[in-house]
C-alpha cells in the first residue's frame, strides 16, 4: 500500500507540477502533442491534403486520442481528489480533448470539435512561468467592470442606429439592389458602420450612396468611442494601483488629502508631508 501511495505521489509530482525537471519535460512534450494534433486537424480540413493523406490523418487522430485518454486517466488515478480534478476547468478541457476523437466514430462532424484542445495550450503560462504576467490582466478586468454601463449604453445606441439605417436603405434601395429585407439592410449597416464593407451589397441610387457615405464617416467616429471609454477606465485603474501604500492599501496625505502616490513614496508629492506619520523610519524605508 505504501509503495502504491509513493508511486501515485511521484506520478502526481510529474504530471501536475513543473517544479521538477521531469514535470517540465512532461508538460513541454504534452504541449508539442497538443499543437501537433491541432495541426493535423487543420491540415485535414484542406480537401486536397485530406484526399492524399486521409488514412494517415485517421491513424494520427486515433494516436492522439489514445495519448490524451491515457493522460486523462493517469491524472484521475494520481489526483488526491479525482472528482475535484474531473470537474475543474482543466479537467473538463482534458475530457473534451478525448471525447471528440471517440465521437467522430459515430458523428463525422464532431471531428472539428477537437480544436477545443487549443485551450489546453493555456498551460504554457504555467510551464514557462508566465503566471506573474497574468496579474497585469487585473487592470483589464477592472477597466471592463468600470466601463460596463457606459459601453452597454453605447452599444444600445449603435444597435438603434443600425436598425434605423438598415430600414432606410431597405426603403431607398429596395430588393432590386440587394436589400431584400430589413434584416439584410441591418447587416449592410453593421458591416458599413464598422468599416468592414464586404461589398456583397452596395447601394446603387444617389440617395443610397449619400446615406452610405454618412454611415461610413460615422463609423470612423463611432469606433473610437469604446476605445476612449476603456482607456479612461484603464488609466483610472492604474492610478488606483499607484495610489496604494506600503501595506497594499490606499493612503491619503494627512495634510492635503491627496490620494494618488507612487507605491514607494514616503512623502506627499504635493505638500511634502509624511504619508506615514505614525510609522517608524525602518518601516517607511523597508523594502518589499
Amino acid at each position: 500500500m505504501n509503495s502504491e501511495q509513493s508511486l501515485r505521489q511521484r506520478i502526481y509530482t510529474v504530471i501536475f507540477g513543473t517544479t521538477t525537471r521531469a514535470g517540465r519535460i512532461f508538460d513541454e512534450c504534452l504541449l508539442i502533442v497538443i499543437i501537433a494534433s491541432l495541426v493535423v486537424v487543420m491540415l485535414d480540413s484542406i480537401q486536397e491534403i485530406h484526399d492524399d493523406y486521409k488514412l494517415l490523418f485517421y491513424y494520427l487522430e486515433w494516436l492522439f486520442t489514445g495519448i490524451f485518454a491515457i493522460e486523462y486517466l493517469t491524472r484521475l488515478y494520481c489526483s488526491p481528489k479525482p472528482l475535484r480534478y474531473a470537474f475543474s476547468f482543466y479537467g473538463l478541457i482534458d475530457l473534451l480533448a478525448v471525447l471528440p476523437g471517440i465521437l467522430v466514430v459515430f458523428f463525422a462532424s464532431a471531428q472539428y470539435l477537437i480544436l477545443v484542445r487549443v485551450i489546453r495550450v493555456l498551460r504554457v503560462f504555467r510551464i514557462l512561468k508566465l503566471t506573474p504576467y497574468l496579474t497585469q490582466a487585473n487592470y483589464l478586468l477592472v477597466a471592463l467592470r468600470g466601463s460596463q454601463k457606459k459601453i452597454t449604453v453605447f452599444f444600445s445606441c449603435i444597435l438603434i442606429l443600425v436598425i434605423i439605417f438598415g430600414g432606410i436603405m431597405y426603403v431607398v434601395e429596395g430588393p432590386e439592389h440587394g436589400f431584400t429585407s430589413i434584416p439584410k439592410g441591418i447587416y449592410w449597416a453593421i458591416v458599413t458602420l464598422t468599416t468592414v464593407g464586404y461589398g456583397d451589397i452596395s447601394p446603387q441610387t444617389p440617395l443610397g450612396q449619400a446615406i452610405a457615405s454618412l454611415v461610413m464617416i460615422a463609423g470612423y467616429s463611432i469606433i473610437a468611442v469604446p476605445t476612449g471609454i476603456f482607456t479612461a477606465e484603464m488609466a483610472n485603474a492604474m492610478r488606483q494601483e499607484f495610489g496604494a501604500g506600503l501595506d497594499g492599501t490606499k493612503h491619503e496625505c494627512p495634510n492635503c488629502n491627496k490620494s494618488s502616490h507612487q507605491p514607494e513614496a514616503s512623502y506627499c508629492c504635493r505638500c511634502g508631508s509624511n504619508l506615514y506619520p505614525h510609522a517608524s523610519k525602518a518601516e517607511i524605508t523597508a523594502p518589499e
